[in-house]
């Protein structure tokens, strides 16, 4: 079975967390790009929301003005269930773009 190749986008996310993705199915994230679209350093967390807990990929993850970070890198994939959410939310206002890179139900 052909795999289903996804992106979620986010733009100007700000102090409020903004959900990417809900996953519907088995999902794997294959990248994570942030970018800080404003002139100060921001602090940055990612996580999953599984169950009602929260689980953190990155926390506080400091972010230069006008630089990028890839989250997910070397072939990293992180998995996703049915009902995971996976969340994003910036220190400063309207101050983050995302690109999330995903496989929509994974096939066996």
């Amino acid at each position: 079975m052909a795999q289903d190749f996804e992106r979620d986008i986010a733009r100007q996310i700000g102090t409020s967390a903004t959900t990417l993705r809900t996953a519907d199915s088995d999902d794997a994230l294959v990248g994570i790009s942030l970018a800080n679209i404003v002139a100060t350093q921001i602090l940055v967390d990612v996580y999953i929301t599984s169950s009602a807990n929260d689980y953190y990929l990155g926390k506080d993850i400091p972010i230069p003005a006008g630089a990028s970070l890839q989250l997910l890198d070397g072939g990293a994939k992180v998995v996703l269930q049915s009902g995971d959410a996976l969340k994003i939310v910036s220190d400063t206002a309207n101050s983050l773009d995302a690109w999330v890179s995903v496989v929509d139900s994974i096939s066996t």
